[in-house]
């Protein structure tokens, strides 16, 4: 026998006792395996638990500062409805041409911090960049105020170009112009809001918000009734109520002890890296602008169809409905991006799979929720916006169909929040784009005019869009390798770093 066969016999000698005379050690019985199992469960469970904890404490103030935000516009087109139909029908087109022009483009803008702030907080090393971000989309969005302004001033050549009734043209034009010093605070406050969301400073936010609508109330009523302003006073109080939850935001910003680290004073770096933020921020704005788009184009579409008073009624009302059960919906989605960005730029992977997971299963929840009540009031519902029986059972008969959609809309704002917190914003502008322009708003046109569904059909073609985006936007996250998207968002904060540290040579690979 060679010298190596005998090494193998006795090597075989050795470990043959072990297996069969000490299998215990190393075989663990099976109620070991089952102690290990439900252990790594609970801990899932726990982790779950505690993430859920987490997101409702972010989401329930960002719900209610998505509410009164919504809601300020929506205060001034009241008070305006008691000046007459004309008024009324001159406001409420200037605010949705606005709307779809100027405050959504600045909304989706701010989204571009949700990526920066949200994965520099998370690193603890990198908290002053959140300042720096915070300065670099001011200034952005003081340069994009001029262009809109200038659209803005030609909205009533605008409306008659596009046919609309000469007297509502002009006077949507009056109200549209006296809205432009709206624009530039709306826009501020989008950053301001991004800033202390990304650092879990949410109670600031509610109590200025809070503040600010009080104070448009009064402000609104002093302006059209006591002083006689009108349709204008109720515009200029906008713009006045924006400048009080900026000026407030900013006081907390620079003066709280909460942001000591992260808002260090302006500085020459804040100019530098524009073009960076431009990369995440006009995506970010075109995901949003894409989507209201649609949904005004629905609008135009139904001013097409047989009976178009009753149609364009029945849509304007669905509408504002499931424009107010989305502030619901977008609050948890700015959570779930909350949390994600935090954790990815933390490094820690598996803690934001968690928070992709935790938010899931919230907006599932509340997506369903509300659904079920606003099918249980179907019958009575569209009584609150009017008094005609005709429309009041048609909004009877598309409820089904709005709470359909608004699930759909809970689903789809969730994976959006993951995209902004992951810095998809690209992938998000062509996800939306395909959704809703090659499959929603063609299947609607279909499904209203071919079909003959009408009004009900345009919404059940929009849902197809929406389903789409939602799935789409699913897909994308259950195949995402969260090892990498932690290496992207470390690669994004050196860039950051790299710029603020330029001149001196200071970066170091986080």
């Amino acid at each position: 026998m060679s010298d190596s066969s005998k090494s193998i016999h006795e090597e075989q000698q050795l470990e043959t006792p072990l297996l069969v005379g000490d299998r215990r050690r190393h075989h663990p019985p099976p109620e070991d395996d089952d102690d290990a199992t439900t252990t790594t469960t609970t801990t899932w469970q726990a982790e779950l638990v505690r993430e859920l904890k987490r997101q409702m404490k972010v989401a329930g103030p960002l719900v209610v500062v998505s509410f009164l935000q919504y809601s300020l516009q929506l205060i001034s087109v009241m008070f305006v409805g008691r000046l007459g139909q004309l008024a009324l029908s001159s406001a409420s087109m200037a605010t949705s041409f606005a709307g779809v022009t100027g405050f959504g483009f600045m909304m989706g803008m701010g989204g571009a911090l949700e990526t920066l702030c949200g994965q520099a907080y998370g690193s603890a090393q990198h908290h002053h960049l959140l300042g720096l971000h915070l300065q670099r989309a001011l200034i952005i969005t003081t340069i994009l105020s001029i262009p809109i302004s200038l659209l803005w001033a030609y909205t009533a050549r605008i409306f008659l170009f596009l046919g609309q009734d000469p007297q509502i043209s002009r006077g949507a034009g009056l109200y549209a112009r006296i809205l432009i010093p709206s624009i530039l605070p709306y826009g501020f406050l989008q950053c301001q809001l991004r800033f202390l969301q990304a650092q879990n400073l949410v109670s600031p936010l509610i109590l200025s918000t809070g503040l600010a609508t009080v104070f448009h109330v009064g402000l609104c009523w002093a302006l059209i009734f006591r002083l006689g302003f009108g349709n204008e006073g109720a515009a200029l109080s906008v713009a006045v109520s924006y400048w009080v939850n900026v000026v407030v935001l900013g006081i907390y910003i620079g003066f709280s002890p909460s942001c000591r680290m992260t808002w260090t004073g302006f500085s020459w770096d804040g100019v530098r890296g524009l073009c960076g933020f431009l990369r995440l921020g006009v995506p970010s704005a075109l995901m949003v602008c894409l989507e209201l788009w649609s949904y005004e184009f629905l609008v135009f579409m139904s001013g097409l169809l047989p009976n178009p008073m009753l149609e364009t009624s029945m849509m304007s009302l669905s509408i504002s409905t499931t424009s107010v059960a989305f502030r619901i919906s977008f609050g948890l989605g700015s959570a779930v991006s909350t949390r994600v960005s935090n954790e990815l730029g933390a490094g820690r992977q598996n803690a934001a799979l968690v928070a992709v997971r935790a938010g899931t299963f919230l907006s599932m929840a509340q997506g369903l929720c509300l659904s079920l009540i606003l099918i249980s009031v179907r019958d009575v519902w569209g009584f609150l916006y009017t008094n005609d029986q005709q429309l009041a059972a048609y909004m009877a008969r598309v409820i089904p169909v709005l709470a359909l959609s608004n699930f759909m809309d809970a689903m789809q704002a969730v994976f959006s929040g993951v995209a902004r917190g992951c810095g998809w914003q690209v992938i998000g502008t062509y996800v939306n784009l395909g959704a809703y322009y090659l499959a929603g708003l063609p299947a609607a046109m279909v499904l209203a005019f071919v079909f003959g569904f009408r009004g009900m059909g345009l919404w059940m073609g929009i849902i197809c869009g929406s389903s789409l985006q939602a799935c789409l936007l699913f897909a994308i996250t259950m195949n995402t390798n969260w090892g990498k998207q932690v290496k992207k968002a470390k690669e994004r904060l050196y860039a950051s770093s790299y710029l603020s540290t330029e001149t001196t040579g200071a970066a170091t690979i986080p």
